[in-house]
C-alpha cells in the first residue's frame, strides 16, 4: 500500500476489536486524520504509548480503503505527562483537544493554522509562556479566542461588532460578535470592566506581557465572556458545543 508521513497531535482514541485502536489526529499537512493502529492495546506493542491524547508525533501511515493504518510513530513531545500532574491544566488541555476536533470538521482538509495554534497552546500550557507562567484558564481562553478567530468567528474588542463605529465601547454581546455601541447594544448584553476587555484583546493577540498582574476578578470575568462567546458561535456555527465548564 502507498505510504506517507506527517506530523500530528493526537486528539482522541477509541477501541477497535480486541487489540486495535482508531486514532483521531490533527496533522500539519492533511488536517484531521482518522487511522487504525494495529495491536496497540497489547503489552508487546512498540508504539502504543506514543498514540495517546496530547501526544505530538511524527508518523508514517499506509493508505487504506476506508481508514489509513499507522505503521511507524516517533514521539516529539509527550505533553500529557506534565499536564496529568495538574488537574486544572489537564482539564484545560482536554477542552483544547475537543475544541480543535470540533472546529476542524472536514477530514483530510489542510488546517495548518489550527494545528499550529493547538501545538503552541499545549506547549504554553505545559511549559509556560515566553513571559512566564499564566493560569491554565488564561491560556485556555487565549487558545479559544484565537482558534475561533481562525475559524472565522473573530470577536471585536475595538469597533462595534454590528455597525463598525469606532470604540471604545462598554457593552459586550456574544451573539453580535464582541463589543457593541449604545445604539446596537441588544438587551441582556454584558457590561464588563474595561480591564476585562483589554485582557481579552491581549489574549486574542497572544500578547502575554500585557496579561501580567491581572486581577483574579478580571480573569474570571474574561473566562465567563469567552465561554459565552465560544458556546454561542460553536452552537450556531457548527451545531456542536464543546464542554466548557472548567472553572
Amino acid at each position: 500500500m502507498p505510504t506517507y508521513r506527517d506530523e500530528a497531535i493526537v486528539l482522541r482514541t477509541h477501541k477497535l476489536g480486541e487489540a486495535d485502536r482508531i486514532i483521531t489526529m490533527l496533522s500539519r499537512q492533511r488536517g484531521k486524520i482518522r487511522a487504525v493502529a494495529r495491536q496497540v492495546r497489547r503489552t508487546t506493542s512498540k508504539f502504543g504509548s506514543r498514540l495517546e491524547p496530547f501526544g505530538h508525533i511524527d508518523l508514517q501511515l499506509a493508505q487504506g480503503r476506508s481508514l489509513d493504518v499507522v505503521t511507524q510513530v516517533e514521539l516529539r513531545h509527550a505533553w500529557g505527562d506534565p499536564l496529568s500532574r495538574d488537574y486544572s491544566r489537564w482539564t484545560a488541555g482536554q477542552v483544547m483537544l475537543e475544541t480543535a476536533d470540533r472546529l476542524v470538521t472536514e477530514e483530510r482538509e489542510p488546517a495548518l493554522q489550527q494545528f499550529l495554534l493547538l501545538a503552541g497552546a499545549l506547549r504554553v500550557l505545559s511549559a509556560g509562556t515566553s513571559d512566564g507562567e499564566r493560569p491554565p484558564t488564561m491560556v485556555l481562553d487565549s487558545y479559544l479566542l484565537r482558534s475561533l478567530a481562525v475559524a472565522g468567528y473573530a470577536p471585536s474588542f475595538g469597533d462595534c461588532a454590528r455597525c463598525g463605529v469606532a470604540g471604545p465601547h462598554q457593552s459586550f454581546s456574544p451573539a453580535v460578535g464582541g463589543v457593541v455601541c449604545v445604539r446596537c447594544r441588544p438587551p441582556g448584553s454584558a457590561v464588563p470592566a474595561p480591564a476585562t476587555l483589554a485582557l481579552m484583546a491581549a489574549l486574542l493577540a497572544g500578547d502575554w506581557p500585557a496579561t501580567r498582574d491581572v486581577e483574579p476578578a478580571r480573569q474570571r470575568e474574561a473566562s465567563g465572556l469567552t465561554a459565552a462567546f465560544v458556546a454561542w458561535h460553536l452552537e450556531r456555527g457548527l451545531r456542536s458545543l464543546p464542554h466548557l465548564e472548567r472553572q
